[in-house]
């Protein structure tokens, strides 16, 4: 999804990421930054490691990834993280919950009015004696 990039770390894919990784996760395997680029090719901006990793440790945790050491090209080794027959079964049940929360998001998206309401000066609340000193 080509375009302006979005700070999506801020707030929903922080909230999304296992997911966003399992499903990456469930194209090949991968080391993290490799991780990170494939999410980025995908339209989700640059993910920084300080996010990444900790979710991917919960991930091998739960025993959704898996992590081998495979020694690097002319550098350190790095962990390449896999996607377990547990994790494929998450993914999808995760895939089934996302569609339905979608859904009700969408619907209670285009319900939403355009803009809140004006808050004007007389209808704001009142204010008790501890909150004005």
């Amino acid at each position: 999804m080509p375009g302006k990039p979005v700070d999506w770390q801020a707030g929903w894919l922080r909230g999304a990421l296992e997911l966003a990784l399992a499903a990456v996760l469930a194209e090949g395997d991968g080391h993290g930054y490799a991780l990170a680029q494939r999410l980025d090719e995908h339209g989700f901006g640059k993910v920084k490691g300080a996010a990444l990793y900790p979710v991917l440790g919960r991930m091998e945790r739960d025993g959704v990834v898996s992590a081998n050491w495979e020694p690097g090209e002319g550098g350190p080794g790095r962990k390449v993280y896999a996607l377990t027959p547990a994790g494929r079964k998450r993914l999808g049940e995760q895939r089934t919950e996302w569609a339905r929360f979608s859904v009700l998001m969408d619907g209670l998206l285009t319900q939403a009015p355009d803009a809140p309401p004006t808050l004007h000066t007389s209808q704001a609340p009142e204010r008790s004696p501890q909150e004005e000193r």
